[in-house]
């Protein structure tokens, strides 16, 4: 890497080479992210799709864009990888980016966006810049399909970099787990709540370990990272080609071809005329024997047989 003509006094260049010595000595198998060669700004990173998930075993690649006051100043990410749930080649909108500056830490790294971005996959998009809501069969079809090949973008250094980061992921991901076993999952959702929790307890636990200088801050900062997950600002995209997704209407089930059925309705026989008369009269019947009986205890049976 080229380094010379750079300012090596400068606040930001000496801390982004502290981060890309940090990230070759101390190297993940959830994700790799290198900067380019000929602008150390400019980074390459992929990310392994969390476990347990509709993500889990795919390979997803990005672009960070450091602004010149970094680490004063958040990153922006895009995703180059279709994956279901961001858009590609759109800067996202998440808690630790560009869009929400006022949430950014100095104390944050690329190595701590990265875990929080992995924690963010398979969240709720609630409409947010840059955001998909596939449903979760499209999403493992498209994590099957990110290991096949690293998507190509950009100049030729900057693609022989992308595929060498690719070629390290591949090694470290584990195979897309079968379709039953996901299936299993989703018959349990009492599970996914527990199974949320854990995500975020490990990439608090992973941001502990980071090798930066002040590994008591990044600590707090990972762990208030994963509490924005969930209490960020939505932002919505106000851009007529934005994250709408085009859903096909579903083809109509039994129960819709139930309900859309005449109802028939059945004739009662003559002989229910019959039975209503009789009650009727019955009825009669009793009202005057107990208007006699009524009659007789009080006394105006005995005056009428006088009279008589």
């Amino acid at each position: 890497m080229a380094v010379d003509k750079y300012n090596l006094k400068n606040p930001s260049v000496k801390r982004i080479l502290q981060e890309v010595r940090e990230m070759q000595s101390s190297p993940s198998d959830d994700f790799m992210s290198l900067p380019l060669e000929e602008n150390i700004f400019e980074w390459q990173f992929a990310i392994r799709g969390p476990g347990e998930t509709e993500f889990e075993g795919g390979i997803y690649h990005g672009r960070i864009q450091l602004p010149a006051e970094y680490p004063f100043k958040p990153p922006s990410f895009m995703l180059l990888t279709p994956n279901g749930r961001f858009e590609t080649q759109t800067k996202i909108c998440l808690s630790i980016s560009n869009h929400h500056p006022e949430h950014w830490q100095p104390s944050w790294s690329v190595r701590t966006a990265l875990l929080a971005l992995i924690a963010f996959m398979p969240t709720s998009p609630n409409g947010a810049l840059g955001s998909l809501d596939y449903k979760k069969e499209e999403r493992r079809v498209l994590a099957v399909k990110s290991r096949e090949a690293a998507p190509r973008f950009g100049t030729p250094e900057r693609q022989k970099l992308i595929d060498e980061i690719h070629q390290y992921m591949l090694g470290k991901a584990p195979s897309v787990p079968q379709q039953n076993s996901v299936q299993g999952s989703e018959e349990h959702p009492g599970n996914n709540e527990g199974e949320a929790q854990a995500q975020d307890a490990g990439v608090v636990a992973a941001a502990e370990e980071l090798p930066n200088p002040a590994v008591g801050e990044i600590q707090e900062v990972g762990e208030r990272v994963i509490e924005e997950v969930h209490e960020a600002p939505v932002n919505v995209n106000p851009s007529p080609t934005g994250t709408s997704v085009s859903r096909e209407i579903p083809a109509r089930g039994p129960t819709d071809q139930l309900l859309q059925r005449p109802v028939t309705r059945v004739q009662k026989p003559a002989d229910d005329r019959l039975f209503t008369w009789a009650a009727v009269g019955l009825t009669i019947a009793i009202v005057v024997l107990l208007l006699k009986k009524f009659m007789k205890s009080s006394g105006y049976g005995a005056l009428f047989m006088d009279g008589s």
